[in-house]
């Protein structure tokens, strides 16, 4: 359990709700948020305002009454009446040396929630291209914020897994496996296959296995063992790719299995019985309408043939009875008609609409000094996340790619990203993390020894920048949680800049290794709870914080 922190919400709602009762108030839950002005308090709120109308009283006399009879925790050193009937809330500054122990106490937990008690699992599904060729650079966006919103699922205190989905199944398999068999016989790829350097290279190295280029006719090879064969090899790849870029899946989940289990007839048939599916013009339909999309969908073909939205059915079945409470779908934009579709699914099992989430993000536009990135010379067309990660890095990529909402397109140019300047967000990050470090290894070098945060005169910290740096690091944990409720792993970026921000005014304004022993330690335990919540927060984003740059 992480050590507590200063009186949030939680407590000063608790406060709030009985000085309010024991005022003769109607019952009201107050909100708090943060006053944008340091000089209006920690927390502030207007239940006040709120209770005008229908209690048929002035805000500010209203505000009165609560202050009158409202028990202040201990750590708050006072409450004062603001404008129009506005409530400030100032902490001590016991509260702030509170916060300074508390992160360093907590360590790696500092920012994480308890595990709930009746935990919700939660799977995270992302990424989930299909393994006829390497990963797009765009899927670095995906793989990227799928990875951030489990972490922070996680740590928001949810049982969480993350999932790859892909087809291994179909003709989209079998044309691929063509494609390579052809490259292997030295012919042009078939009608509608694929091409790219990478179907030469998998079929060099299929070859090189196999010892020999199956013969035309051999059935075998065309139908079964030489598509088998190079999917397998570009999942290895892409799962490669993946873990280069930091990011691991607890399941790869692939759509054959739906096939061979019979699970997406058993779906069919579970939809059929509850009056959902129908037959027209020789296909076999399920009526999504009924349930909010805008037209319904073919579960099998005129041929016989499932549909991908047939596995798409069976798979959320399969969610569902594995026992996850939420099914998160990371979607990209070429995506925004899965979203009524599934919860379509959903209600059409019998769901509430409750387990199925569909993120849908916005498109990425690739640059290098502002000019669109086409080329690369290993794979056609195509720009690989390999190619991304050899050119920047996974720590930038990772970091540009989730700075900025998913909601929201985002122009990534290349060489940017990479400039060690400050106005280069990721390198101004991991720079405040490495200069802490340097300061502490400047500590140890003049014989600093800060013995036990617990015993260290905190008190001290009352520059106007310490201060302030306190009172950032004490907004992490709520910070963490509420980008987590709302999927914003961009949250923690910009969080993480203005952390750097706060950092950088403090050593600019205070010298932390002086022969003021005291002060010296003070100052170094609020250097080490500022460097464990820059390590938290980068950590959450899957970026690295390094000791030296």
């Amino acid at each position: 359990m992480p050590p507590a922190v200063p009186s949030g919400p939680a407590e000063l709602t608790v406060a709030f709700r009985k000085a309010m009762a024991d005022a003769g108030l109607p019952e009201q839950q107050p909100a708090f948020e943060r006053p944008r002005q340091r000089v209006h308090g920690d927390w502030a709120t207007n239940v006040a305002l709120t209770l005008a109308k229908p209690v048929g009283r002035s805000p500010r006399d209203i505000a009165a009454a609560i202050v009158e009879h409202l028990a202040l925790p201990a750590d708050v050193d006072r409450v004062e009446i603001a404008g129009p009937g506005f409530v400030n809330i100032h902490l001590s500054h016991a509260a702030l040396e509170q916060i300074v122990r508390g992160a360093v106490l907590a360590g790696p937990a500092w920012g994480r929630s308890a595990v709930r008690e009746q935990a919700q699992r939660v799977q995270v599904e992302f990424v989930s291209a299909n393994p006829t060729g390497p990963l797009h650079i765009g899927a670095g966006r995906w793989a990227a914020v799928g990875d951030a919103i489990a972490s922070l699922l996680d740590a928001d205190g949810f049982e969480v897994s993350r999932e790859y989905y892909f087809n291994d199944a179909g003709t989209q398999m079998q044309r691929f496996g063509e494609s390579v068999l052809a490259a292997m016989r030295n012919e042009d790829p078939p009608a509608d296959g694929y091409q790219g350097a990478y179907i030469g290279e998998l079929a060099q190295e299929l070859q090189a296995e196999a010892g020999d280029v199956p013969e035309a006719g051999d059935v075998q090879a065309e139908a079964g063992d030489v598509p088998e064969a190079a999917y397998r090899r570009m999942l290895e790849r892409i799962t490669a790719s993946l873990e280069r870029f930091g990011v691991s899946f607890d399941q790869f989940f692939g759509e054959r299995t739906l096939h061979e289990s019979g699970a997406i007839d058993r779906t069919i048939e579970r939809l059929r019985s509850a009056g959902h599916v129908f037959e027209a013009d020789g296909a076999t339909w399920l009526r999504t309408t009924q349930f909010g999309d805008d037209r319904d969908r073919v579960l099998i073909r005129a041929s016989g043939e499932p549909t991908y939205f047939a596995a798409d059915c069976a798979y959320l079945v399969s969610k569902l009875e594995r026992g996850f409470d939420r099914c998160i779908y990371v979607l990209g934009a070429d995506h925004h008609g899965y979203v009524r579709r599934l919860h379509a699914i959903e209600l059409a099992l019998g769901g509430d609409g409750a387990h199925v989430e569909v993120l849908i993000g916005q498109l990425v536009t690739f640059l290098r000094n502002g000019e669109p990135v086409r080329m690369s010379k290993r794979s056609g067309e195509m720009v690989t996340l390999d190619d991304l990660i050899d050119e920047v890095g996974p720590d930038a990529a990772r970091y540009t790619f989730l700075r900025t909402s998913i909601d929201q397109s985002l122009d990534f140019d290349l060489a940017e990203v990479v400039r060690q300047e400050r106005e280069n967000p990721v390198y101004y990050v991991q720079y405040s993390h490495a200069r802490i470090a340097g300061i502490m290894r400047t500590a140890t070098e003049r014989g600093v020894q800060p013995g036990a945060v617990d015993d260290a005169p905190l008190q001290r910290l009352v520059h106007p920048t310490e201060e302030e740096l306190i009172r950032r690091i004490g907004e992490f944990p709520e910070m963490v949680e509420y980008a987590a409720g709302e999927r914003a792993p961009h949250r923690v970026a910009r969080y993480a800049e203005e952390l750097a921000e706060a950092f950088h005014r403090f050593y600019t304004e205070c010298t932390v290794v002086s022969d003021d022993q005291a002060l010296t330690t003070a100052r170094y335990w609020l250097c080490v709870a500022t460097r464990q919540t820059l390590v938290n927060a980068l950590g959450l984003l899957g970026v690295n914080a390094p000791d030296r740059m």
